[in-house]
């Protein structure tokens, strides 16, 4: 009985080390079979089916699918590189009647220390009030018509009318205003010099005055105390007024005695040549040689056209603020130490590129990609990749990339600014 059972025991036992056995063999040999499955005969995992880069947890689709480069990076990107975008979508819109403002400044995007900037929306009659800033005022028009005015250092007015693709630029300091004009008004984006800004934080006409005894302002402007009666007790910052008249009557009012200024602060940016155009698309570069007022910020307003690229370039004078407004795009900026990242842009982004570091943007979309270029600086600068190697002795390139004089040959020796030439 006793060698019966003995001989029943080792038969279980020895089952199930067979079939614990095989069961672990038939598991090695499913996982096997399926990393064989998704590996090519060269042992590389075939194209979409590596599932290192899948992401099965909770994901915002939406977002994902306008940021693919940061889900899922280039091989060349090492990481380590400072956040460069934040979209005007994600900031705060302050409404008011008659328009409204929002801001990109260092609070949002830490790495943009030098320009900060605006996007802001008038209806007709709407009024951004009469104002100054700290910081200089670089303008573009995105949309519709406004009318602008001010005062130069000489005390002298200046009123003008500007439209969709045009600028103005107002010094530190120059008080002026912004109004929207038939038919829908205007829509903008203000550069500022100083990442640090604020559109909470400016010299307003009626803060001002709100803050001042209203003696001191009978005595300063010679009127009845009972006039400022009715002052607003608050900034106005946006309101609701009239559609101004016609250009003419208030040019003519704001000459008063002294004569309008002979400083244009306005700048119609399609009167000016194309400073490079290729089959690639096109950039005009607008700076003090150009815009004689604008002595604090330049700016390049760039057009790629798909399929296009702004080629591989850096700027050696100053970081690089930009502002996408059309079209959808990706850039990879390449810093010290080997790192590089790259990020996914579209209309109403925000970019930044600190100065000297590599970068590019390429044209991923299938309509134009259009952005501005924007530097606190009197003078636009770049130095192009292309440039370099091919402005130096042709042997010490080739040493360096282990290419062929026929390749290095090809390269274009003028920097082309956008490729395809």
């Amino acid at each position: 009985m006793a060698d019966d059972q003995s001989d029943s025991k080792f038969s279980r036992r020895d089952f199930l080390e067979v079939s614990s056995g095989a069961l672990a063999g038939a598991g090695v040999t499913s996982v096997t079979s399926m990393f064989a499955q998704d590996q090519s005969p060269n042992g590389a995992a075939k194209p979409g089916s590596d599932r290192s880069t899948s992401d099965p947890g909770p994901t915002n689709p939406t977002l994902d699918s306008q940021n693919p480069d940061s889900g899922n990076s280039p091989p060349t990107d090492a990481g380590g590189v400072q956040t460069f975008k934040y979209p005007f979508s994600f900031a705060h819109k302050r409404l008011h009647q008659g328009g409204w403002s929002r801001e990109v400044t260092v609070r949002e995007l830490a790495v943009s220390t030098t320009l900060a900037g605006v996007d802001m929306r008038l209806t007709p009659g709407g009024v951004r009030e009469l104002h100054w800033h700290t910081a200089a005022e670089w303008a573009y028009m995105l949309y519709g018509s406004a009318r602008i005015t001010a005062i130069d250092n000489d005390g002298k007015g200046f009123v003008a009318d500007v439209k969709k693709d045009d600028l103005w630029y107002f010094p530190t300091g120059i008080p002026h205003s912004i109004q929207g004009l038939n038919p829908d008004g205007a829509e903008f984006l203000l550069v500022f010099d100083d990442g640090n800004f604020s559109e909470f934080a400016t010299v307003l006409l009626s803060d001002w005055m709100a803050h001042t005894p209203k003696d001191v302002l009978a005595k300063t402007l010679g009127v009845p105390l009972k006039a400022f009666d009715k002052l607003p007790q608050k900034e106005l910052f946006i309101f609701q007024g009239q559609v101004p008249g016609p250009l003419e009557a208030d040019q003519k009012a704001a000459a008063g005695t002294h004569g309008l200024s002979p400083s244009d602060f306005a700048f119609r940016t399609l009167q000016l040549p194309v400073t490079k155009r290729t089959k690639g698309g096109e950039v005009r570069v607008v700076d003090s040689s150009q815009f004689k007022v604008s002595t604090r910020i330049a700016a390049a307003i760039v057009t790629v056209h798909p399929g296009g690229i702004r080629e591989l370039h850096w700027h050696q004078n100053a970081d690089e603020w930009q502002y996408y407004f059309a079209g959808k795009g990706r850039m990879t900026v390449f810093a010290t130490g080997g790192r590089a990242r790259t990020m996914d842009f579209e209309t109403g982004d925000v970019g930044y590129v600190q100065q000297t570091l590599p970068h590019y943007i390429e044209n991923t979309g299938n309509t134009d990609l259009k952005f501005l270029e924007m530097f606190r600086s009197s003078f636009y600068q770049d130095l192009a990749l292309s440039e370099w190697l091919t402005h130096i002795p042709p042997e010490l390139v080739m040493a360096h990339l282990n290419i062929d004089k026929a390749t290095l040959d090809a390269i274009p020796r003028d920097e082309p600014v956008i490729m395809p030439e």
